[in-house]
């Protein structure tokens, strides 16, 4: 069972998320906040497994909340997806950077946003090709000569490489047979650079590999 905390100041968006996530039935609503300090009180004893999260609130935002979930060990493993109003900016990129698993619109179709849940509970991110290239482009060049990513000496040159190939938005099995390694190998090197580099999540991953300027060898 996929257990959901719902985190958004709108009470009639909050109703709707229940519904969708309520009539599945491998999931349910665990609680709910209109911001992220009542999001903070209620995650020790909602322990969710995916946070639904708005990003402008009043009060603690999601952004800040997102530094809490980074900054506690016990709260690491909450996946987040944040749901927003919003195109790629710069609080949706920054929500990426500090761990979210991904971002959806709130117009987006309900079987779509189901699938996201399940997509994030599972540990993958929820970035297409399509959008990562989007990110890449919008903010590669401010980052023009690549910065220092904190790990990053620690990668071997195989999980560099992946790190890099994982920045293009492939999936585990489109690097797999790319490189003619296994799916399962492919996943190995991910979840160590994950570790190396501190990233919560594949998207926060795709942003740092991006920082840092790793490219796929040509």
């Amino acid at each position: 069972m996929i257990r959901v905390l719902l985190v958004d100041d709108h009470q009639l968006v909050r109703m709707g998320l229940r519904v969708l996530v309520d009539r599945e039935d491998d999931m349910r609503v665990v609680g709910e906040a209109d911001n992220g300090r009542q999001a903070l009180a209620q995650l020790s004893r909602a322990r969710p497994d995916v946070m639904l999260l708005d990003i402008r609130m009043p009060g603690m935002d999601g952004l800040e909340l997102l530094r809490h979930l980074a900054a506690d060990p016990e709260l690491r493993e909450v996946r987040v997806i944040v749901v927003t109003t919003f195109e790629i900016d710069e609080y949706v990129f920054e929500a990426l950077r500090t761990g979210a698993g991904g971002f959806v619109l709130k117009d987006t179709a309900p079987t779509e946003l189901v699938h996201a849940i399940r997509v994030v509970a599972a540990g993958e991110a929820l970035l297409s090709p399509s959008v990562t290239r989007l990110l890449v482009t919008t903010f590669a060049e401010r980052w023009a000569p690549p910065a220092a990513v904190e790990g990053l000496d620690t990668l071997t040159d195989r999980e560099r490489e992946i790190a890099a190939w994982v920045a293009t938005g492939r999936s585990n099995n489109e690097i797999a047979d790319a490189l003619f390694l296994s799916p399962a190998t492919v996943r190995t090197h991910v979840a160590r650079a994950m570790a190396k580099l501190n990233a919560r999540s594949r998207a926060q991953l795709v942003v740092l590999a991006v920082r840092a300027g790793l490219t796929v060898p040509t």
